[in-house]
């Protein structure tokens, strides 16, 4: 079993996934409501919109959509994405690129176990954790 964030944007998800991808490097795919069969059932203004869009670097996969339910979009503090970076140079660049215009909610620190660790919310409010394990 592999598990696989699948994030959800409200217009948004190809300037936030592209974004990922120049953070995280990857290949980008995705798929437009207009270049799809549901393109005759929906409206002109969602033919711009992602029906699901993923980003695959190494053994990380990030998807995404634009299709958010009739309630509308809220997002929450209840899930971070977790990045395991293979070394310290990594988890400060990364740091440093998913943070641009968001915001640190826990700088990079050397844990009491360990590991370099950080928290951030990046510019389409989802969470991110970085981790590097030192004593590897």
């Amino acid at each position: 079993m592999l598990v696989t964030p699948y994030l959800t944007f409200n217009g948004n998800c190809l300037e936030a996934m592209t974004f990922y991808k120049k953070c995280l490097g990857g290949t980008l795919t995705f798929q437009t409501v207009g270049s799809s069969p549901l393109a005759a059932k929906m409206p002109a203004r969602m033919k711009k919109a992602i029906l699901h869009a993923t980003l695959v670097k190494d053994n990380v996969t990030l998807m995404a959509s634009d299709m958010v339910s009739d309630k509308g979009l809220t997002k929450g503090n209840a899930v971070s994405i977790m990045l395991d970076c293979n070394s310290e140079a990594e988890i400060r660049k990364l740091y440093k690129k998913l943070s641009q215009e968001g915001k640190a909610t826990q700088p990079l620190e050397n844990t009491f176990f360990g590991a370099l660790l950080g928290g951030l919310t990046d510019k389409y409010s989802n969470n991110w954790l970085l981790h590097f394990n030192a004593t590897k």
